[in-house]
């Protein structure tokens, strides 16, 4: 009878707060240098939250899970040099991660799931709450879903009688510095939804919310068809890279 020598595990991806491994056939050892680094800012996370460490560490975190046997430090610095920020990182299209040397499905998966937890987190302190008293999160919804794409997007915020948001859509996407409107295609669907008010919203790539002569020539055709259907447009938000401009507290309507 054959000997079977006892199979020989090897380290999974790793979670970001601990090492949660399971057996699978052994490829090669994790070396040490790595994995104690690994620990250590693993403990340095836990123990002093994101304010601890700065923005390549927090890409390394990620970057653990999906490339569990080797350096990820480099690839973490190629990551925001190529692209500028963490957040222009998480927010960068899959297409332009796959072109990055180093990147394949795995690295994606995770850069775009962290990054929809991120906008379902802070869409969640804003659905269902009366958006007028809820200002700063609103706005910290939109810069995070929009400031940081590399193209414009165009999202139509409707709320009920009582200014409750009911929803929240993207109308249409658009080019690095254009993006088609209908507002038709708005007040229909605002009617759809039985909506009383609206407030639009969307990004200008450049990180300048300075609007356009078509942003304000499309606001006022938006404008014109929610009064002859009795719906109430409260704003036009124009989302820049750290800051955004208000249609209405700077008298555009």
């Amino acid at each position: 009878m054959t000997r079977h020598s006892p199979p020989q595990f090897s380290e999974m991806p790793q979670s970001l707060f601990g090492d949660f491994a399971r057996p699978v056939q052994k490829a090669a050892r994790l070396p040490s240098y790595i994995k104690e680094h690994r620990k250590r800012l693993r403990a340095r996370f836990t123990n002093g939250g994101a304010a601890a460490i700065p923005d390549y560490e927090m890409l390394e975190l990620i970057l653990f899970r999906a490339i569990p046997r080797q350096d990820v430090k480099p690839l973490a610095h190629d990551l925001l040099k190529i692209f500028g920020d963490f957040n222009r990182v998480l927010a960068a299209p899959p297409e332009r991660l796959a072109e990055v040397k180093g990147i394949g499905p795995a690295v994606i998966f995770e850069l775009k799931f962290i990054e929809a937890a991120a906008h379902r987190l802070a869409r969640s302190r804003v659905l269902q709450t009366h958006v007028l008293s809820s200002w700063d999160s609103l706005l910290d919804y939109c810069h995070t879903t929009m400031a940081h794409r590399e193209t414009e997007q165009f999202r139509v915020l409707f709320l009920d009688k009582k200014n409750v948001l009911i929803a929240d859509e993207e109308q249409a996407k658009g080019t690095v510095d254009h993006v088609p409107v209908y507002p038709r295609e708005v007040v229909k669907r605002a009617l759809e939804l039985n909506a009383s008010a609206l407030i639009l919203v969307h990004n200008h790539p450049s990180g300048d919310p300075t609007p356009s002569q078509s942003d304000i020539t499309m606001t006022e055709q938006v404008n014109a068809a929610c009064m002859a259907l009795n719906l109430t447009l409260h704003d036009h938000l124009i989302i820049g890279k750290s800051t955004e401009l208000s249609f209405r507290s700077t008298g555009y309507l």
